[in-house]
């Protein structure tokens, strides 16, 4: 059976787009972890540039709403010294009827050297790194449900930064997982690390089939799935995403999975408390958690930074 070429990379098994942490080699993910040490230390200097993308052109398109991961891409960015465009998707010609990629094509005639997408539909960004010419580059910055993986390579510089070793880690993946693109490319990433417990905690309404196959353990009560854990990434509830009446009240998904002081006791005495962003606090963490000594939430956001800086560097580096 021939085996079909993973699109991320190019004949030589470099990265030239990121799409998706599922089928990435652990080198790979690892050099990019790595990479992005070498990038924290920009935040420091005075001057917080580096030269690596100096006349390239990045266009963020954000099909969707996003304050973190647009802002942090756009930083990440200019801090390569790249010349970076943000199209007002209000404003475009997409809310004329003009398609996704005849939008791309226009903006491709404009020299555009690099995409960095977020897409409402799964698969979006895919779509465009087959259409766009070999030079061009393309960064999934989140499609539907599908996958996000600049936030899932940033929650595993932020695992490594305080655990150092994934080989021994128990890690609680806690909430809305149904709707959860960063819950996917979390496992994925987990996974290729060599992490040899993952947990997947929520109601069972919120729990989708088939997660077992991804080598996750499943659980419907927090106390069991948090039990022990050394890292617990907590999941903002997606209303947006939801058709129907999924839950029975936001207070009491809070009384029975919001992580409160007291239920952090379960996991180990030096667990870390993660979260991609936005907090909604009071439904899915308590904001004495969120803001106590064990969340690590505003570190994964700084660290956001180099990771995307890394990733960019790093796909606009190789060439198809």
């Amino acid at each position: 059976m021939t085996r079909v070429r993973n699109p991320q990379l190019n004949k030589n098994g470099e990265l030239i787009h990121l799409l998706s942490l599922e089928r990435l080699p652990s080198e790979i993910v690892t050099h990019i972890l790595d990479t992005a040490t070498n990038f924290v230390s920009v935040n420091d200097r005075e001057v917080k540039k580096v030269p690596l993308l100096r006349g390239k052109s990045v266009f963020n398109l954000f099909f969707e709403n996003s304050t973190r991961t647009r802002t942090t891409f756009d930083i990440a960015a200019k801090r390569l010294s790249a010349d970076v465009f943000t199209l007002d998707i209000g404003r475009s010609s997409t809310s004329k009827g003009e398609t996704l990629l005849d939008t791309v094509d226009n903006l491709s005639a404009m020299a555009a050297d690099l995409f960095v997408v977020r897409h409402s539909q799964s698969g979006a960004p895919y779509l465009i790194a087959q259409h766009v010419a070999p030079h061009v580059h393309v960064v999934n910055a989140g499609d539907g449900w599908h996958s996000h993986p600049t936030q899932g390579l940033l929650d595993m510089y932020t695992i490594r930064h305080y655990k150092k070793d994934f080989s021994r880690l128990v890690v609680a993946i806690v909430g809305d997982v149904l709707h959860s693109r960063v819950a996917r490319s979390d496992i994925h990433a987990l996974k290729v690390l060599g992490c040899p417990e993952v947990r997947v905690v929520g109601p069972r309404t919120l729990a989708p089939a088939g997660f077992e196959s991804m080598g996750t353990r499943v659980f419907d009560n927090l106390q069991e799935g948090i039990k022990g854990a050394d890292v617990i990434i907590m999941l903002r509830l997606q209303n947006e995403r939801m058709s129907g009446a999924l839950l029975p009240s936001r207070e009491e998904y809070f009384k029975t999975f919001g992580l409160t002081p007291e239920k952090l006791q379960w996991a180990k005495p030096d667990a870390i408390v993660m979260h991609p962003g936005p907090i909604n606090r009071g439904v899915e963490i308590d904001s004495a958690v969120a803001d106590g000594p064990q969340a690590v939430i505003l570190s994964q956001v700084s660290f956001g930074i180099a990771v995307r800086m890394a990733v960019m560097a790093i796909v606009a580096g190789n060439s198809a």
